[in-house]
């Protein structure tokens, strides 16, 4: 919570000092509002304790720039969700996926695949390769989660999903083509993995 007594004025001025005890009191007030930002904010690939830290780092960057025409805090708030909009449109312009992305059992799903590639099937790897793709499934939207388990889980035809959605058949086509690609990005540039599909 929020420190009472903290003054502000003091502290910013000890700050440009180079007071390291200022910078310290600086982040005991400011963290909870920066960490209440970014989890609201948060991309999918950073850590809630590194993008506080970076955003952190751009504060104390910019600390000279800061007018006193606008609140402190809010200021700080500017500062931390325009780090966390960058982020997430950086995250959001290179969407692959890396094995830290997953939970543990799917992350050990995929090497499971990954090393039984030039092996027969077995049943494991079809249950393991049907849990893998329950998870990718639940990161596409519902429209493609939709589509994809109506084309490929149910299977039916371009016409019957047509009848069920409402879409147009070519519309249903670049949607499927565009939710495997998603997919396959998902599981990163390994072609045996990808290959799982095709």
């Amino acid at each position: 919570m929020p420190d009472e007594s903290f003054d502000e004025k003091a502290c910013l001025q000890r700050l440009a000092a180079g007071d390291e005890a200022a910078a310290r009191d600086f982040l005991r007030q400011y963290h909870p509002l920066v960490v209440r930002l970014v989890r609201s904010h948060l991309p999918r690939r950073l850590s809630e304790e590194d993008l506080t830290q970076m955003i952190f780092i751009k504060i104390f960057q910019k600390l000279d720039r800061y007018s006193g025409k606008a609140p402190l805090p809010h200021w700080i708030s500017r500062v931390a969700v325009n780090t966390c909009i960058n982020e997430l449109r950086a995250e959001k312009r290179r969407p692959e996926w890396r094995m830290s992305d997953f939970d543990e059992s799917t992350a050990a799903a995929i090497e499971q695949l990954a090393r039984t590639e030039n092996d027969p099937p077995t049943s494991d790897d079809e249950r393991t390769a049907k849990y893998l793709l329950e998870k990718l499934l639940a990161r596409l939207s519902p429209n493609d989660r939709l589509l994809m388990n109506l084309l490929y889980l149910e299977e039916r035809s371009v016409k019957e999903v047509q009848d069920v959605t409402g879409w147009s058949q070519a519309s249903i086509k670049v949607r499927a083509f565009r939710a495997r690609a998603r997919m396959k990005k998902m599981l990163g540039k390994t072609e045996s993995l990808a290959s799982v599909f095709a």
